[in-house]
Formats: structure tokens, sequence, C-alpha cells
């Protein structure tokens, strides 16, 4: 999977690109990690219910230019993409995902 600007989540109505105005700090601010190649990786559960051990994930890897990104939804493992939107707790992962979502567009790291 190579770093796009736009991306959208199979399923998911909305498509989230990376905002111009997208700053490191803001990044280090909401989770995102530094890798060793240097790019930003966030890794955030889903469930509401035990967000330690998550069935669901979310795991966004911007680039270090910050002019690309990728993002998919994985099993709690991390070992495979799965669809919350098809879930049988979807109605959770989707109010979660959508949640984690809209505060990064509040800070300026994607726009809708």
């Amino acid at each position: 999977m190579d770093f796009t600007k736009t991306v959208q989540i199979t399923g998911d109505k909305d498509k989230y690109t990376l905002s111009p105005a997208v700053k490191k700090y803001a990044l280090l601010d909401l989770g995102f990690e530094q890798t060793k190649r240097g790019n930003y990786e966030y890794l955030g559960s889903l469930d509401t219910n035990n967000p330690f051990k998550p069935v669901a994930r979310i795991r966004i890897l911007i680039n270090g230019d910050l002019n690309g990104f990728k993002m998919e939804t994985l099993s709690g493992n991390g070992l495979r993409k799965i669809n919350i939107f098809n879930h049988q707790r979807a109605a959770e992962f989707v109010q979660q995902y959508h949640y984690i979502l809209d505060e990064m567009v509040d800070r300026q790291i994607f726009t809708k």
C-alpha cells in the first residue's frame, strides 16, 4: 500500500485527505509515534469494552515529509484487515472510529 493524499476505508462514506496545515507536534499530541524510518504511526483501539485487548484497531501511518498517508482498520492483533462497517459490533466500532478521526480533523491533521 502506497502513501496517498486521500484515503477511504471500505464501507465508509467519508474520504479523508491529509491537511496541508498538518504539523509534526500536532501528530505527537494526538498519540502518533515516530518510527525508525521517520514516519508517524497511530495505532488506536476501536473497542470501548476492552481498549487494552481490542477486537478492532485503526492504524494510520503518515510519511515523514507529511505529504502522504495510509489508513486501515485491523483485527486486535493487527495481522489482518477487517471491515468494521460489517462487523457484529459495527455500531460501537464505527462510533469510536468517527470520534478519533473527527478529533484529527479538528486538529487539522485531515480534512473530510
